[in-house]
């Protein structure tokens, strides 16, 4: 089967995702993860062969180096998102395959990315990269993990490794205002890339859960089925509209698949 082509955005700006194959751990210590900004740095800002800086090859805006995967928010530049982030995955996997004496593939398949084309989801995407480790449990403030780039963004805290077009990010917000909007909370229920889905809109059972009883105030799920005829098809139709998986759907409220199925159509 080929490969679905990648959407173009038309602003050139991507959320990319990069996960270890098996989601097995990309980075073990401090020298890895600072190996892995060295590269981000050679593309954001690169020279000729004379130590002349050149022309970006990427602009960064955000990124989050989780233990086993990898979120960047990036604009392209001539030489295309996929140039660039293949270049980096590969050089990193070379150096981590070698270091650790590691056969096979780092990364799981290809890199995922999704487009950016509206100034509301990148602040969206600016929330839930820098969220991550919240998310993930390795702290429960973003100004305490060392591997993301609000280090950059906070005036008065001190990144490794600068890459990140700040100053273009503060001409549209300043910095109280995203401060603001990054130590708010997304609410469980927000559609982001999801690695694991073929779509991008795939979400987890729980997550389903979660939409449930926001959008529709059942926390019994299962109850969905008893519910009157029509008013059970308009939100079977909803779960539809947010998840886009029939077996899902069926799983998680014990309506018979056939039903879903015909309601999708």
């Amino acid at each position: 089967m080929a490969r679905k082509l990648r959407l173009t955005s038309d602003s050139g700006i991507y959320h990319v995702i990069l996960r270890g194959v098996n989601r097995q751990d990309i980075f073990e210590n401090e020298k890895d993860f600072l190996k892995f900004l060295s590269l981000m740095e050679r593309v954001a800002f690169p020279v000729d062969e004379t130590g002349q800086r050149i022309p970006p090859l990427l602009v960064i805006y955000a990124y989050c180096l989780m233990p086993n995967h990898v979120h960047l928010l990036v604009r392209e530049q001539e030489c295309g998102v996929s140039a660039a982030i293949k270049w980096i995955s590969g050089t990193y996997a070379g150096y981590f395959n070698q270091k650790y004496e590691h056969v096979g593939h780092l990364f799981q398949g290809r890199f995922r990315s999704e487009v950016v084309n509206d100034w509301e989801y990148f602040l969206t995407l600016m929330r839930y990269i820098h969220q991550n480790p919240i998310a993930g449990g390795l702290v429960d403030n973003v100004r305490y993990y060392r591997w993301s780039s609000w280090r950059e963004y906070d005036p008065e805290m001190v990144c490794d490794v600068p890459i990140c077009a700040t100053q273009a990010v503060f001409t549209k917000i300043p910095f109280d205002a995203l401060e603001e909007l990054v130590d708010t909370p997304l609410p469980k229920t927000q559609r982001i890339l999801d690695f694991d889905s073929d779509s991008g809109r795939r979400v987890t059972d729980e997550r389903l859960r979660e939409y449930i009883k926001a959008e529709f105030g059942i926390t019994e799920v299962p109850t969905i089925q008893h519910l009157e005829k029509e008013k059970r098809n308009e939100i079977v139709k909803k779960l539809l509209e947010f998840c886009r998986n029939v077996r899902q759907v069926s799983r998680v409220t014990g309506i018979c698949r056939g039903v879903i199925s015909r309601l999708e159509k």
